[in-house]
């Protein structure tokens, strides 16, 4: 059985897989009280599924790129997990995630926007093979790196003008599943947060506009 979790997005999702069967997925819109509705809806979605937590081989989980809060707290209720079931955890891209949306082209590009032109975003095919490495970009310089001779379309929950067709998110968890069925996985203390950016306070630490006591 496959444990996957989402919390990245304006959703939180859980779903469970016996290998590349969904048994039960659950989605429930974000709000302020991720951190208290996660593990509820975890718990609730193995109970309608009959499953037990001693039943789950694998856990899968959204590492990022998306809200920081969000990340952490999903990354934090599978490393958790995964330790007390002593399992290993398979870190998967919420960008990776987005390109499973089905699209008309040669290329998808997931895109979220972080703000001040920036975003985050990949290139991925049909296949789901990434093109070009997901990243924290700006908007203008991911547009000079887009091929010009391809049929390139964007997936996006953000309002953004680009010069390409954009469709809303319909993501496949099964296609990331039989994607990363096979994936070895990671010990769950070398899982982390991959937020393809530095926080807020970080970039103010190494511009000198936050007090570091460690320099002291």
């Amino acid at each position: 059985m496959i444990l996957f979790l989402d919390t990245a997005s304006s959703y939180r999702i859980v779903s469970v897989f016996d290998g590349t069967k969904e048994i039960i997925t659950k989605l429930e819109k974000n709000d302020i009280d991720l951190s208290s509705k996660m593990l509820p809806l975890i718990e609730s979605t193995l109970n309608e599924a009959s499953i037990k937590p001693s039943q789950i081989d694998k856990i899968m989980v959204v590492t990022g790129p998306g809200s920081f809060t969000g990340i952490r707290i999903g990354v934090t209720i599978a490393k958790t997990w995964a330790w007390t079931l002593k399992k290993k955890i398979i870190p998967i891209s919420e960008l990776e995630l987005l390109s499973t949306t089905p699209f008309d082209g040669d290329y998808i590009v997931p895109y979220i926007d972080a703000r001040r032109d920036y975003g985050y975003a990949g290139v991925y095919d049909q296949e789901g093979n990434l093109v070009i490495e997901d990243s924290h970009i700006k908007r203008e310089t991911l547009l000079e790196k887009l091929p010009k001779n391809k049929k390139i379309v964007f997936v996006t929950d953000d309002q953004i003008e680009v010069p390409y067709p954009i469709v809303e998110p319909s993501i496949k968890i099964s296609k990331i599943i039989a994607k990363h069925i096979d994936d070895e996985g990671v010990n769950p203390h070398e899982c982390n947060p991959n937020y393809l950016k530095k926080t807020e306070a970080e970039e103010n630490l190494e511009k000198g506009n936050l007090h570091d006591p460690l320099r002291d």
